[in-house]
């Protein structure tokens, strides 16, 4: 199976706010993002695991026009708080990288 990281041109996190995290996953083909709609890796259940939040937390949504996926979930610590160690939540996206697709 391949890597998001292989089959994705765009993958990044940013603060949606304080309080969210915001992933965008674009996509160079129709196939490519099909293939990571239907993956497990990306349902709400799995991104919960591997972020530390509750899988009710986690929204996924897909935008077919633009082949892209936008997901959404709470951060584990406010932006800017003590201990917090990526301030715009732009270093985020990387535990998607090696997602099996």
């Amino acid at each position: 199976m391949p890597r998001l990281a292989e089959i994705a041109t765009v993958i990044r996190s940013k603060n949606a706010g304080p309080l969210t995290l915001s992933f965008d996953l674009i996509f160079p083909t129709d196939q490519s993002f099909e293939a990571a709609t239907r993956a497990q890796a990306l349902r709400p259940t799995a991104l919960a695991l591997l972020y530390n939040v509750a899988p009710a937390d986690v929204i996924v949504t897909p935008y077919r026009v633009a082949r892209a996926i936008k997901i959404a979930m709470p951060r584990t610590i406010v932006s800017g708080s003590p201990g917090d160690h990526d301030v715009y939540g732009a270093q985020q996206h990387v535990p998607l990288l090696d997602l099996e697709i």
